[in-house]
């Protein structure tokens, strides 16, 4: 019903905050439904497929157009409902320092930053090997969002894959990470590792694999710090 336009580039297209801007009433209608519901219960809003801070700012707009639709008709919500957004473009992490002031927090979604920042299509066979989580490009973005958002006082969280990869936990937790989001059969195996490792030997640990220039280096490493940890 949305008659969405055949693309040659589908994830770098129409979707996400850049359909939401468009079709306003439906957004609208959206962010109506949460701050209804914030009423009864925790709710966060997360704005997806952010790109710049022009994009926040014109969400929010449509999001305070709502409040006060609600406000007017006496309907209650969550006054301090937490808004943030989906770190997942590159641009994104790279101007974290801007976007931190705006949002309340940012959730990484490995996922897509890894596709972005590498430009590898994750499902193309021929090239899969290219996309490294890794990679130092892809470690130093994580670390320069996880730093904004605790310089101006907010949180980090993380979904997608990395998030649930034991391989990377010391390196995330190192970084100061401070939620991980993954599926319900990861949960025992990471708290294990979180559970016997200091934030101090994590963070040493990260400090020193962020000098590594390859991403074979950096896996070869948190391999090794792993078994250390877990025998595994």
């Amino acid at each position: 019903y949305l008659n969405m336009p055949d693309e040659m580039n589908p994830f770098l297209g129409y979707r996400a905050i850049r359909l939401c801007l468009d079709e306003k009433e439906m957004f609208k209608t959206q962010l109506r439904a949460l701050l209804r519901a914030s009423a009864y219960g925790n709710i966060l809003i997360m704005y997806p497929m952010i790109s710049s801070v022009v994009e926040v700012r014109k969400a929010n707009a449509i999001l305070n157009e709502v409040k006060e639709e609600l406000d007017t008709k006496g309907i209650k919500y969550d006054k301090n409902i937490k808004v943030g957004i989906m770190v997942e473009i590159p641009s994104a992490a790279v101007t974290a320092d801007i976007l931190a002031k705006e949002v309340d927090f940012f959730s990484i979604g490995t996922n897509d930053l890894c596709q972005y920042t590498l430009a590898v299509d994750r499902m193309n066979e021929r090239i899969k090997d290219y996309y490294k989580p890794f990679n130092p490009a892809i470690l130093r973005l994580i670390k320069n969002v996880i730093d904004a958002s605790h310089k101006e006082g907010i949180f980090t969280a993380m979904c997608g894959e990395m998030a649930g990869d034991p391989l990377t936990t010391v390196i995330l937790l190192g970084l100061g990470l401070d939620e991980f989001s993954m599926s319900a059969s990861s949960i025992p195996n990471i708290k294990n590792i979180i559970r016997n490792i200091s934030y101090e030997k994590a963070k040493e640990f990260t400090e020193m694999v962020l000098n590594m220039s390859t991403p074979d280096e950096i896996e070869d490493a948190s391999r090794k710090i792993l078994y250390d940890i877990i025998g595994e």
